[in-house]
Order: C-alpha cells, then sequence, then structure tokens
C-alpha cells in the first residue's frame, strides 16, 4: 500500500488520547513546578528572601554570603520533586535554548558519592562556547563561556522523558565579557526604559520606584497528525512544505475561524496548557485561527524577561507534548502556502512598580502629560529607527509571511485609530486635551442584553504597529522567532526618544511653564515623524506608493534590513547595551542563518524531486503510455485517442519543466554561493528559481495519478485528524 495512504488509515482509526490533567483550576497548580516567591519565602531566611526579591526586581545584587543558602533550598526543593540534575538554562544567538545537565553529586568519600549543589554552582556555570554563533566574536578554538543565574526569573523544573531536571534561567557571555544571548540585551533595555520614564514620571509628578515593560505574546500555530508529518521530509527537516498543491477547498468560506476545537486537538491543548501553569506560564486564551489546523495560545501580560523565557517554554512543550498526542506542532512561519501563515503578535506596555500602565490613560486620570509625552516617543523612535525594527523580526521563514494578506506588510508604519488621531492633529494646531475616560455604549435593540461598551479605537489588523487602547501590538513577528530582540530594539528606541523629548522639555522650562514647554516639543516631534502614522489599509498598492513618498522604507527581504546593525544610529541607540563589534557580531549571525535556512530548504527540494516526485510522475508517465499503446494495439478508432494523447503529452512536459527548473535551481545556488553578495543571491536569486520548481511540481502533483503520488496532500494534512 502506499505509505500516504496507510498514514490516512492510521489517522481515521486514531482515537483521541484524554488529557491528563490532574487539577480542577489553574489556580491550584500554578507555579507547582517553580521555585518562586511562596516556595522561597518558607525555605529561605528572612534576610535572604529579601534580598532575592530585590534582586529580582533589579534593585541589588545577590549577595555572596547568600548563595549557599539559596542553593541548598533549591536543591532540597528539586529533589523532593524528583529532579537528579541542574542545568543553567540559557539563551544564545541561535535563536532556540541550550542546557547542560549535571547530577547533584559530588565525592563524599572513597567510593562513595553524596548529592551536594553549591552556591558557586548556583551563580555561575562554564558551558563550552565554541560551537555557538558568535558572528565573529572569538576564534572556534577559543572555548571558554560563562553562564550566570538570572534572578530576575525563578528557577523551574522540566520534565522529560523519565528525566527531571533543575533548569536556572540564565545569561551567557565569553571570557572576554562579550555578549553571546539574548536575554542579557534585553535586561539591559528594560533599565534604560526604566531610566527614561522616570525622568518622564518625575515632570509629570507620579511616584514610582522604577518602570519596566511588559509583553503579551499571542503565539500561533498549525498542528496536524504525526503520521503525515513523518512522510514528508520538507516538514521534518524545514519546518514548511517546499511543496503542495492547494487543496480544493482552504480557508476561504473561514469556517475555522473560532470554530468548535476537535475533541484532539482540545485534549492536546489541555495537556500543554496544564504543564505551563505547573511552570507558571499564566496562560489564558485558546481558540481556532482562520487556517485549517491554525490555532493560537495567548498567555496574560508578564516583565519582558519573562514572558520570553515563557514562551520559549511555551513553545517546547507544546511540541513534546504534541508527539504524545500522535500529532506534531508546527511553529514555522508558512507552512502551507496560499493559507494564512503564523505569527507571533507581541503586545508591549510600559507598567510602573506601582501598577500603572503608562500607555492607559485611564491609569493616570487628571494627568495626561505622561501619555502624550510617551506615545510621542514611540513614535518618534519607530519613525526613526523602522528599518531596525524591521530587521529584528526579519528572518528567511518570516519573509514568506510578511504582506502575505494575513500578515502585515515589511513597511512599518504605526496605526493609532480616528481618535488619538484627532487628539495629535489638535496638538499639532494649537493644544490638547484628553477628555476622562469613558466610554460609549452600544444599543443593537435587544432590552435583555447588559451594557456593551466601545472602545476609543477600532483594530486594524492590518498594521504591523497599532495602538489598540492601553498598549501597542506589533504584529510583524513570526510565530518561530525569539521575541528578545524585537522587545530589545523597541524598549531601546522608545528610551532614547523620551529622553530627547525629556531633554528638550527641561531646556524649555527654563522659559515656559510645563504645559506649555511639553506642547511646544511634542508638536514639534510629532509633525516630525507624522509620516510614520497610518490608518488605512496597509495592504493597498495606494499604501506602498504613498509610504515611498514618505520616504517609509519597504524591504520585503530580511537581508536588507539587516544592513540597520551596521549603523552609526544604531551604535548610538546601542551604546549602553551592546558595543559595536557585538552588533556587527548579530549582523553576520542573522545573515548567516538566512543563508542557510534558504540553503538547506534548497537540499530538501532537490532531494524530493530526484528521489520521490521524479520517480512517481515517471512511472505515472509509463502508465499512461502503456495504457495508450494498448488502445492503439487493439486499433481502436477514437476521438478520445487524441484527448489521452494531449493527456501524455501534459504529463511529458510538466516532467520536463520540473527537470529543468530542479537543475537551474541547482546552478543558481552554486552562483550564488560564489557571489560576493551572497545574502542578496540567496534572498533573489535562488529563491526566485525554488518558487518556479515548486510552481512546476504543485502542477505536477494535479496531474499524477492519486494513487501513486508519494506524499501527504494538503487536503489530507489540513482536513483530516
Amino acid at each position: 500500500m502506499n505509505p500516504r495512504f496507510q498514514a490516512i488509515a492510521n489517522v481515521q482509526q486514531t482515537k483521541t488520547k484524554p488529557s491528563q490533567v490532574t487539577f480542577q483550576t489553574f489556580s491550584e497548580g500554578f507555579g507547582s513546578h517553580v521555585f518562586n516567591l511562596g516556595v522561597m519565602k518558607q525555605k529561605l531566611p528572612k534576610e535572604v528572601f529579601e534580598n532575592v526579591v530585590k534582586a529580582r526586581e533589579g534593585l541589588e545584587p545577590i549577595k555572596v554570603e547568600y548563595a549557599d543558602k539559596i542553593a541548598t533550598a533549591l536543591q532540597e526543593w528539586a529533589i523532593s520533586l524528583g529532579a537528579t540534575h541542574y542545568s543553567h538554562w540559557f539563551q544564545p544567538l541561535t535563536g532556540a535554548t541550550a542546557e547542560k545537565h549535571d547530577a547533584f553529586i559530588d565525592w563524599g568519600g572513597t567510593d562513595q558519592i553524596i548529592e551536594k549543589f553549591s552556591g558557586k554552582q548556583l551563580v555561575q556555570g562554564e558551558p563550552d562556547a565554541s560551537s555557538f554563533p558568535s558572528g565573529g566574536l572569538r576564534s572556534t578554538y577559543e572555548a571558554r563561556g560563562y553562564t550566570g543565574w538570572d534572578p530576575s526569573s525563578f528557577p523551574f523544573i522540566w520534565k522529560a522523558g523519565d528525566g527531571v531536571t533543575l533548569c536556572i534561567p540564565s545569561v551567557f557571555f565569553s571570557w572576554t565579557g562579550d555578549v553571546l544571548d539574548t536575554k542579557i540585551p534585553l535586561l539591559r533595555s528594560d533599565q534604560q526604559i526604566s531610566k527614561a520614564c522616570l525622568r518622564l514620571l518625575k515632570l509629570a509628578n507620579i511616584k514610582a520606584s522604577y518602570v519596566y515593560s511588559t509583553l503579551g505574546l499571542e503565539q500561533e500555530y498549525f498542528v496536524i497528525d504525526r503520521s503525515f508529518r513523518n512522510l514528508r521530509p520538507d516538514l521534518i527537516l524545514t519546518g514548511r512544505t517546499v511543496y503542495g498543491a492547494p487543496s480544493p477547498k482552504g480557508q476561504e468560506l473561514q469556517d475555522h475561524y473560532f470554530g468548535s476545537v476537535k475533541d484532539r486537538i482540545l485534549s492536546f491543548m489541555s495537556d500543554f496548557e496544564e504543564e505551563a501553569i505547573k511552570l507558571g506560564i499564566p496562560i489564558k486564551t485558546r481558540h481556532n485561527e482562520v487556517a485549517p489546523s491554525q490555532h493560537e495560545v495567548a498567555p496574560v501580560f508578564e516583565k519582558s524577561s519573562r514572558a520570553v523565557d515563557h514562551n520559549i517554554l511555551l513553545m517546547e512543550l507544546m511540541r513534546r507534548i504534541a508527539s504524545k498526542h500522535g500529532l506534531s506542532c508546527l511553529l514555522h512561519e508558512k507552512p502551507f502556502q496560499g493559507i494564512n501563515g503564523s505569527g507571533k503578535h507581541m503586545n508591549w506596555a510600559l507598567s510602573t512598580d506601582t501598577g500603572v500602565n503608562l500607555l492607559d490613560p485611564s491609569d493616570t486620570p487628571g494627568n495626561n502629560l505622561s501619555f502624550v509625552v510617551l506615545l510621542t516617543a514611540i513614535l518618534q523612535g519607530v519613525y526613526r529607527h523602522s528599518t531596525l525594527l524591521r530587521a529584528s523580526i526579519g528572518t528567511a521563514s518570516n519573509d514568506f509571511r510578511l504582506g502575505g494578506h494575513e500578515a502585515p506588510p515589511a513597511i512599518i508604519s504605526a496605526y493609532l485609530g480616528q481618535e488619538l488621531e484627532n487628539l495629535l492633529e489638535q496638538i499639532e494646531k494649537k493644544g490638547f486635551h484628553l477628555d476622562k475616560n469613558t466610554k460609549n455604549k452600544y444599543d443593537l435593540g435587544l432590552s435583555h442584553l447588559p451594557d456593551l461598551t466601545k472602545d476609543h479605537t477600532d483594530r486594524n489588523r492590518t498594521s504591523p504597529f497599532a495602538f489598540t487602547g492601553n498598549k501597542f501590538e506589533f504584529r510583524a513577528l513570526g510565530s518561530s522567532n525569539s521575541p528578545a530582540l524585537a522587545a530589545t530594539v523597541l524598549n531601546l528606541i522608545v528610551a532614547e526618544s523620551l529622553n530627547e523629548i525629556v531633554d528638550d522639555i527641561e531646556k524649555e522650562l527654563k522659559t515656559k511653564d510645563l504645559p506649555e514647554a511639553t506642547l511646544s516639543v511634542v508638536r514639534k516631534s510629532l509633525l516630525n515623524s507624522k509620516p510614520i502614522r497610518f490608518i488605512g489599509d496597509n495592504y493597498s498598492e495606494e499604501w506602498v506608493k504613498e509610504a515611498a513618498k514618505r520616504g517609509i522604507a519597504n524591504h520585503q527581504k530580511s537581508v536588507y534590513a539587516y544592513e540597520a546593525f551596521k549603523t552609526k544610529a544604531t551604535f548610538d541607540l546601542f551604546k549602553d547595551v551592546l558595543r559595536e563589534h557585538e552588533l556587527l557580531s548579530r549582523y553576520e549571525i542573522l545573515m548567516d542563518i538566512y543563508i542557510s535556512q534558504i540553503n538547506i530548504e534548497v537540499n530538501v527540494m532537490l532531494d524530493m524531486f530526484y528521489t520521490i516526485i521524479y520517480p512517481a510522475a515517471i512511472r505515472y508517465q509509463t502508465e499512461q503510455a502503456k495504457a495508450i499503446k494498448q488502445v492503439q494495439e487493439a486499433n481502436v478508432k477514437s476521438s478520445a485517442l487524441k484527448a489521452q494523447d494531449e493527456r501524455l503529452t501534459l504529463t511529458i512536459e510538466l516532467i520536463g519543466d520540473a527537470l529543468y527548473e530542479a537543475d537551474a535551481l541547482k546552478a543558481e545556488r552554486e552562483k550564488a554561493h560564489k557571489s560576493g553578495k551572497k545574502g542578496e543571491a540567496y534572498a533573489e536569486k535562488v529563491l526566485e528559481k525554488a518558487f518556479e520548481l515548486r510552481a512546476a511540481v504543485d502542477k505536477l502533483e494535479l496531474v499524477v495519478d492519486d494513487k501513486l503520488w508519494p506524499l501527504p496532500k494538503y487536503r489530507e494534512i489540513l482536513f483530516i485528524s
């Protein structure tokens, strides 16, 4: 039997695996596998606990003399949950996570071991750093790298297979002090945004000790049966289908969006949600997305660094638990051509230690100066560094998605909604006044319904950076990406602009009162950054032309946006976060990953074509030729024979076209590999040839006898579960 048909039969016989949820409410199990404040308070002396709390909020470092006490308590807690090993869990520049497991053992005497975990082992580790990407920061033979415990994130228990490991969230850096991870820049950027915001709050007479960025990360993903995935080398090796003709039915009926979740998928969701809750990940929302087999999960807002940690953990949980259900979780931005891809909408806001959301005017009633100044700084930062923002979400996989009518385009613009646009236009002309935060009510003509309130702004689903009432939603981030770089850039561009605006206001205060000084500075900045504001349809051709007139960059390919990492403006922006050579290393790493991803896809395309698709097409061609020959030998006179001849000719031509395109792709890849501008060559020429080969093969799929086609088709992968 064709393995594809066997897979279909297996899927149809698969029974829903009951979820393994062990607690009745999320609050009951929340953080049960986390060494959180509640556990610390029970297990640590008061003075040690207070030190950890202050370190967690960035107010002071962990005191050396307390390290052993913390380690002992942490070890006892971890062992009580079955842990045998510990690991410094960190986020190198691979875009994934890394860990090295060590057992809780040491020599206790001759031929005897004891469980031991010291403060030194807790605070610092030394993994081999030679094989992680460094972008030229170090030579391969220089291997020493260090991990350091990050107290701002809680240690947690990770269970996988039969192993139970204590994971200690950590930063990663080299012997020379160069930053080799994504976490150190994010933590440093939060310090910068805090300093800048505190200057503003002092002007506005709002009390706060510190400010931090928050993220709410909406994670989109696909779930398919693992039997289908295992028959697709492209899904196994690249995470997306490099071939695949459209299904007769796709997403055009919009019937999957917010539809009823299938039993098998809901069971999977329930299981990964429980594991997430145990790890302290505040999962809140789940639903079907637009494309068939596509879904979304979203947590409650958290401090940025913790939100990033939790998102990366969540993605790993989803992949691991999917396999237990006989499923495969696809996090690639565009696993299936012709239907919606997946993003990771990054909802960004700023909060004070007193709980005030600085992007919500209702949180500072009667004092909207801070909101207007902050809004102005955000727009100025996005305008000035739009290419850098585009680079921060740029990957080869995300390029497939951006602008595909399911994601914002590559043109970075900001949407504020008509009400805020009106306010800013008032400021630009004469002055400003924010009304008391009241919402209108809807009257739907149904007396039995409760009051339904109307938000101040509508949502613009086409905008890459949209204000949604009390936060900005950066919709351009890809589903597989770590959010760390984008959050770092966003923090820094706002901090830079905010500092400049506050500087100017302080100068104006020498001759003007605060409202007048603020209005003068804000008006000038708003007029300067006005080109970045757009409230229309970002998908329209009119906007592409208008954006060009406004001087807003339109980098369809990420390789062009990466150039922003090499500019003086970016060096200045990152001056307290990353040094010039560290920024240049990011450029080299991003470019290398981009090229490597495309090269891997080309390898997969050629391998699949020559060894799987071409032989199947030849078998069909042979069967056609034999059948026609048999009719001819029977000396049957029929006008239908001409149509069959034409059908055979079509098959022969399509096979020939595909062979030609495969050879052309190989040749173009070789040229690109020798090119002085390798990134551009891969992004333009190689991908163009890859698309042409795909188009030829997808036509073949629609012609070859279904029983001979070896690869699971879209209609099966997306609709049979």
